[in-house]
């Protein structure tokens, strides 16, 4: 039904690949799905644990060891794929996040053994969809379109990453968080329908090999990745456990519901900024959308500091949303151009996912060690600092594509 309403929205729009639309809409379902069972469970996490008795140090550290073991993983995700293909690997990805969301609902009972395995489940589940997700579209897309169709994509990004926190937020609140995970479970189980038809330009059998890497174009781009795991860190997990602790201090249980609804408010947002940002990227001038976004970013990051009041944080998120777009959608278009020229897509690929949880590493280190040398807010102000020059290294990448 989701395949279906997605080829009616878009495909007119997509009349110059007509053949093929059916396996980009299989992807579009696929991740629309699986964002929103995403965000509806696991997008509160941080929280839960939290309100659970769980110190930030704990939580931080908790994701620091999580996204340094993904960085591992990501080698073996990469060796699965080439074997099975990213279709087969994201079905089984999908069914894997299941008992993740399933031992998280069990928390209150088991404590540290549901988050242990909620960990491993999670972990192994992320990574190999992280993989095949960037495998898969970069296959799938039209190279002379490119950035109408990650704009499409990031359009139906958060549409499930704005509406699913309310419903989980309201799940969570009516009927307790627990509650949600099993919600987020069902719909896991059905983000994975779309891909039950494997995708006939699956990359399969594609060895991975260091021979004949072309490092020097794709070694800038590779560690610029490291940075927006940086920021991906900054801007979900410490500032969602910021707003928790400091902001709305005395919400309850009402915080799920006010972290959705802060997300959601920015609906709008993306989805102007996605259509326009789409067509500067395929108008040759995605490299000063990178650059312009990444300054945008570094100076949400400052104004973090002076937070105070909620409706500090909405300007904060809304100005977020139009500033991370710009630079991840920039980011992408030149990810996938890349992948493509350089005849080791596979190894490409997993690479970027490496550093991606590397940089995430070092931002869940660098908030353990602000949270621990310095008292109440000021650890979180000075981590935003932090951030906010961090950020600037992903204008580094140097894609060749931005350089014709």
């Amino acid at each position: 039904m989701i395949k279906s309403l997605i080829s009616l929205i878009f495909q007119r729009r997509h009349f110059w690949r007509d053949a093929t639309f059916s396996e980009i809409a299989e992807l579009y379902a696929s991740r629309t799905l699986r964002l929103a069972a995403i965000n509806i469970g696991a997008g509160f996490t941080s929280v839960y644990l939290l309100r659970s008795g769980y110190s930030l140090v704990f939580i931080m550290s908790f994701w620091a060891i999580l996204y340094f073991t993904k960085s591992f993983i990501a080698p073996f995700a990469g060796v699965l794929v080439s074997r099975i293909g990213p279709a087969k690997g994201t079905f089984f990805s999908n069914i894997l996040y299941i008992p993740a969301m399933m031992a998280l609902g069990f928390m209150p009972e088991f404590k540290i053994i549901s988050i242990i395995i909620f960990a491993v489940c999670m972990g192994v589940s992320v990574t190999l969809y992280e993989v095949c997700y960037f495998i898969e579209f970069s296959i799938v897309k039209n190279p002379e379109h490119a950035g109408k169709e990650i704009g499409f994509m990031n359009i139906l990004e958060k549409v499930a990453i704005s509406l699913s926190p309310v419903i989980g937020g309201a799940i969570a609140l009516i009927f307790g968080a627990p509650t949600t995970m099993w919600v987020a479970s069902v719909i896991f189980a059905l983000a994975a329908l779309p891909l039950m038809k494997n995708s006939s330009k699956s990359e399969k059998q594609q060895r991975i090999t260091i021979r004949g890497f072309p490092w020097r174009m794709a070694l800038p781009s590779i560690m610029a990745k490291a940075a927006t795991g940086f920021d991906l860190v900054a801007s979900s997990l410490v500032w969602s456990l910021f707003l928790t602790i400091y902001v709305f201090t005395s919400s309850g249980n009402d915080i799920y519901v006010i972290l959705g609804a802060l997300s959601s408010v920015t609906v709008i947002v993306a989805i102007l900024t996605s259509i326009w940002y789409g067509k500067t990227i395929d108008k040759n001038k995605g490299g000063n959308l990178l650059k312009a976004g990444v300054v945008a970013n570094s100076m949400v990051h400052v104004s973090r500091i002076f937070i105070n009041s909620p409706f500090d944080a909405l300007g904060v998120n809304v100005v977020n949303e139009a500033a991370t777009t710009a630079q991840n959608m920039a980011f992408l278009r030149g990810m996938f151009d890349t992948a493509d020229v350089s005849g080791h897509r596979i190894m490409y690929l997993v690479a970027v996912d490496m550093m991606n949880n590397i940089g995430a590493t070092i931002a869940c280190v660098a908030m353990v060690l602000c949270a621990t040398t310095l008292s109440g807010p000021t650890g979180f102000r000075v981590f935003f600092g932090i951030a906010a020059f961090a950020i600037l290294f992903v204008s580094t990448a140097r894609f060749p594509i931005y350089r014709k």
